[in-house]
């Protein structure tokens, strides 16, 4: 695609330049600004990457931890300890709440755990594999930590690799679209305007030309009424006519080549 389709539709003037050269400027200045973003998401997002790898590998030994201690408790306390758990448990005493924090514009949502209440399960296993219930509901709160991180995270890395994609492609708009159109459309005005001030020098110097020779013939008009004046007096006065008269006026214009001086 090039001429008109890689141009502005513009009028050529001179106010119109001064415009198309203000965004260009704005254009470059926030091409620069979202380049530096997408430089910045991009490193965010790369530390975010290495966090996920190493929390889902940690993720697995920390949940084979927890089976195996759940295994513990339910081979010492015996099978009915998931009910004895559930009756001395009344509220939840681990819960999620969310934030938001600001990466170079980009609000990414944050999961965070936080403990509300103790719950009071001192007496949970009292009769038979209190410790081994204690260490599961241990393994268990470690694994829910793991796992708020972790969706923390992944939901982080989706935000980012969408507010990378919509980024790069405003900045491969501004630099393949917008700035190659402005700047076609600021060498197309020049052009014009400079083609204007051909015009008009040539308009000028043909305007002077014709001025110059009116002046001429006005000259040679009004030299040559005096010089009718000139032989008309001659004629008068010597009582001959006026081509006798032009021709001895002619005479003593003429120079005699003969003579040097």
């Amino acid at each position: 695609m090039s001429g008109q389709s890689q141009r502005l539709n513009v009028v050529p003037t001179v106010t119109m330049l001064g415009v198309v050269k203000a965004r260009l400027v704005g254009a470059t200045r926030g091409h620069a600004l979202l380049k530096k973003k997408s430089d910045a998401l991009t490193v965010q997002f790369r530390q975010i990457l290495k966090k996920i790898v190493s929390t889902k590998e940690s993720m697995g030994d920390i949940m084979k931890t927890s089976s195996f201690a759940l295994t513990e408790a339910k081979y010492v306390a015996g099978e009915n300890i998931k009910h004895i758990v559930l009756e001395n448990v009344q509220n939840a005493s681990l819960k999620v709440r969310s934030r938001q924090e600001n990466v170079a514009g980009v609000k990414l949502p944050k999961f965070e755990y936080f403990t509300e209440s103790e719950t009071k399960n001192d007496l949970t296993g009292l009769a038979r594999g209190g410790q081994q219930v204690q260490a599961c509901r241990a393994a268990y709160v470690k694994a829910i930590e793991v796992l708020v991180e972790l969706a923390s995270l992944q939901t982080s890395f989706l935000t980012l690799d969408e507010a990378i994609k919509t980024t790069n492609r405003r900045v491969n708009a501004l630099e393949n679209v917008v700035k190659p159109r402005l700047e076609n459309t600021i060498n197309y005005i020049k052009g014009e305007l400079d083609e204007l001030e051909r015009e008009d020098f040539f308009r000028l110097k043909k305007i002077q030309g014709y001025k110059k020779r009116e002046i001429e013939r006005q000259m040679a008009a009004a030299k040559q009424f005096a010089e009718d004046q000139i032989m008309e007096k001659v004629s008068l006065q010597r009582g001959i006519s006026i081509n006798s008269a032009h021709n001895m006026l002619s005479a003593a214009t003429q120079k005699d080549e003969d003579i040097i001086f």
